[in-house]
């Protein structure tokens, strides 16, 4: 007979990923341990075990709940009726603030993603090509005279887009909504006009 799922079982989940994200984060994937993440999270490492395999389950978890709620929420945003420069700034705006509180998780993407199997990568490929192409398609249309026949063109700039959302963490983690919205608009204003425009 199997064991029946405890009514707190989501939340209990919730707060390994959250947990086992920092450990991951601070530690690095490699060195860090289903003991350690068993510990900071105040559980017995046979009581993880109860919820993930492995490492690697654990880690693939975090990056599949954090990634697809962030593909989600981006791509679910109502851009109708808006100019393409006003998508802009809405889906600038929208990735700051859905990063907030996800700095550690936001962290071991790069490491992590590399480190899973060929089928969950491209599980977890396919929420970013998701969100990339999102804002390739708003950038396109910004400016179609430049892009048109220049397509390495148009991902180098939506993906340098990304990149000064992507780093924002590092130098300024601690900023809080109104921060990350002011920083959302330079960032729409830098790509919209240059720093002429700022």
């Amino acid at each position: 007979m199997s064991r029946p799922i405890a009514k707190d079982h989501d939340e209990k989940r919730a707060h390994i990923l959250k947990i086992a994200a920092r450990v991951f984060a601070d530690q690095g994937f490699a060195r860090a341990s289903m003991s350690q993440v068993a510990k900071d999270c105040g559980i017995s490492k046979a009581n993880i075990y109860h919820y993930y395999s492995s490492k690697d389950a654990l880690l693939f978890d975090i990056l599949d709940t954090y990634l697809s709620a962030l593909r989600d929420r981006i791509i679910g945003l109502d851009l109708a009726g808006l100019p393409p420069s006003e998508q802009l700034g809405r889906i600038v705006i929208e990735t700051l603030r859905a990063y907030e509180g996800m700095d550690h998780e936001h962290k071991i993407q790069t490491e992590g993603i590399p480190l899973l199997p060929d089928d969950q990568q491209k599980i977890l490929k396919a929420y970013q090509r998701d969100l990339v192409k999102q804002m390739s398609d708003v950038v396109a249309a910004i400016a179609p005279e430049v892009f048109e026949d220049d397509p390495r063109k148009l991902r180098a700039t939506s993906m340098s887009i990304f990149g000064m959302l992507n780093w924002f963490y590092m130098w300024n983690s601690p900023a809080d909504q109104k921060a990350r919205d002011e920083y959302a608009k330079l960032v729409t204003r830098l790509t919209l006009t240059g720093v002429r425009g700022l």
